[in-house]
């Protein structure tokens, strides 16, 4: 619930209410607690409490529930209008309210389909994704510099599958320049490639790539825009998942500009399940991750993890996370007495509270929250209750998203795949013109045969423009022909290209 440009009303303990700091929001944050025990709730109240402030939002909604943040909420909710009459909330600003969303969807099913070409992708992430070893991955960059040294735009699923196929049949001339590209790699990025198709992969790839600046609008009235990635679906294909959020990460790291610390964020990125990220993630990876997260903050972006355990974060990332909001852990074997010791340990100690046995305590809704002071120093750890969300909780009908997407500014924008010309149609063209061009030779040495074989056959009728002459003349006659057809087929290729670019076709 916003307070003021400068904090923002986040919990209320037993004797104090606790304030998150606008300029210390882009110091990241962390969101965990089992299952039930009110995460989704808190990422709720987070992103309505920065979007009032004029903060636009990314975050992926797993089950559906985030939807109801466009819709005002109502007082029929018991839990939450207690909340409110037990606090005092109304005295203090508290109003039912909506916010403005804007829907995306891998699959464009249930909001703006969101693409990315391969090319953007690149061959790091395409790696992780594909979880190709290290020597298939090192053929996987040799494909990419070798379409990038030809100028062969990788956009789509079919581009890369070409370009590989390309690479794999001419590899002899690329050895020299490239060095060594292994068959079995070959095949295997091919088998993989298809598999990710099945998966949906190829709904992800395309054109009109998407632009990280729509995540960065307000709505008329001033509050920051929520972005909301439809990801229940998307789910079943976890690494396409994560490698989608990274990559995302990774464009914002890219593009934006240095800002240094501002007063309040550009952009707060929510990452939910942020388990899968670094779920059998190599090291290099990891090391890419790390370093995303420690210098994003000065591009102005905020990133908050959301998970069931701190321990599926490593320890270098997990210490970049300043603000903390810790639900209820269960400790019934020994991995959770270590989560539980774990997390305890994290917080700044608070001699009041015994960390680690009020972890398991808590109820629905309440948490161990620890936010940044103005110096960027953690507060102490105090027990708290989440204020409850001025939206709706819980998802809206779909006649209610399907009107909230039709009636965005984007509508339109990203609905209709393009399909220009790039590596796939360029090697297509290329393939064509060499079989043109063998089947002109072939025609050619024929003529040329029988020319010479007419010549052996000379006779006394040659000299005197018999039968050597018929058959010089129709030599050169099924010449001409041949030169003429071959010129004609190319010449339509040509024209087809032509027009194809004048009258709206691949460009």
């Amino acid at each position: 619930m916003k307070d003021s440009n400068n904090q923002a009303y986040i919990a209320q303990a037993k004797d104090k209410s606790l304030y998150i700091l606008s300029k210390m929001a882009n110091r990241h944050g962390l969101i965990a607690g089992a299952t039930g025990t009110g995460k989704t709730v808190t990422l709720q109240n987070l992103a309505e409490t920065f979007s009032l402030q004029g903060i636009p939002i990314f975050v992926t909604d797993i089950k559906g529930d985030l939807s109801g943040i466009s819709k005002t909420g109502t007082p029929e909710n018991k839990n939450v209008s207690n909340r409110v009459t037990e606090f005092g909330l109304e005295e203090q600003g508290f109003r039912y309210q909506g916010f403005p969303v804007c829907f995306w969807d891998v699959f464009g099913e249930q909001g703006h389909p969101f693409r990315v070409t391969i090319s953007q992708m690149g061959p790091l992430l395409l790696s992780r994704l594909m979880n190709l070893n290290d020597t298939q991955s090192g053929v996987l960059s040799l494909i990419f510099k070798i379409a990038d040294d030809n100028g062969l735009l990788l956009i789509d699923m079919k581009d890369l599958r070409e370009m590989t196929r390309y690479v794999g049949d001419s590899r002899a001339q690329f050895t020299t320049e490239y060095g060594n590209i292994s068959t079995a790699s070959i095949g295997t990025i091919q088998r993989v490639l298809l598999q990710l198709e099945e998966q949906g992969a190829d709904s992800f790839f395309g054109e009109p790539a998407f632009d990280i600046k729509n995540l960065l609008s307000r709505d008329p009235s001033g509050k920051g825009m929520i972005n909301i990635l439809t990801a229940d679906k998307l789910m079943h294909s976890p690494r396409i998942y994560s490698t989608l959020l990274l990559w995302l990460l990774s464009e914002l790291f890219e593009e934006l500009p240095e800002v240094g610390d501002l007063e309040q964020p550009k952009l707060v990125f929510f990452f939910d399940e942020a388990h899968m990220l670094f779920t059998d993630a190599p090291k290099a990876l990891l090391e890419k991750i790390e370093q995303v997260v420690r210098l994003i903050r000065s591009k102005g972006v905020g990133v908050y993890f959301v998970t069931q355990n701190p321990i599926d974060i490593p320890d270098t990332v997990l210490g970049q996370l300043g603000n903390r909001v810790q639900h209820a852990l269960r400790a019934f074997t020994p991995r959770d007495q270590k989560a539980v010791k774990s997390a305890a340990q994290t917080f700044c100690i608070n001699p009041e509270i015994q960390v680690e046995k009020v972890i398991t305590e808590l109820a629905v809704g309440e948490a161990l929250v620890s936010f940044l002071d103005e110096k960027g120093r953690p507060n102490p750890v105090e027990r708290a209750f989440i204020l409850p969300p001025q939206a709706q909780i819980g998802a809206i009908t779909p006649e209610e998203r399907s009107k909230l997407i039709q009636s965005s500014q984007l509508y339109g924008i990203y609905e209709k795949a393009v399909d220009r010309e790039s590596a796939y149609e360029l090697l297509k063209k290329g393939a064509e013109k060499r079989m043109l061009q063998e089947e002109l030779l072939r025609q050619q040495k024929e003529a040329e045969k029988a020319s010479k074989q007419s010549s052996r056959r000379t006779t006394k009728a040659d000299a005197s423009g018999g039968f050597g002459g018929l058959f010089g003349d129709v030599a050169k006659q099924t010449k001409q022909s041949v030169t003429r057809n071959i010129g004609n087929q190319l010449g339509r290729e040509i024209v087809r290209g032509l027009l194809g670019s004048i009258f709206g076709g691949k460009k």
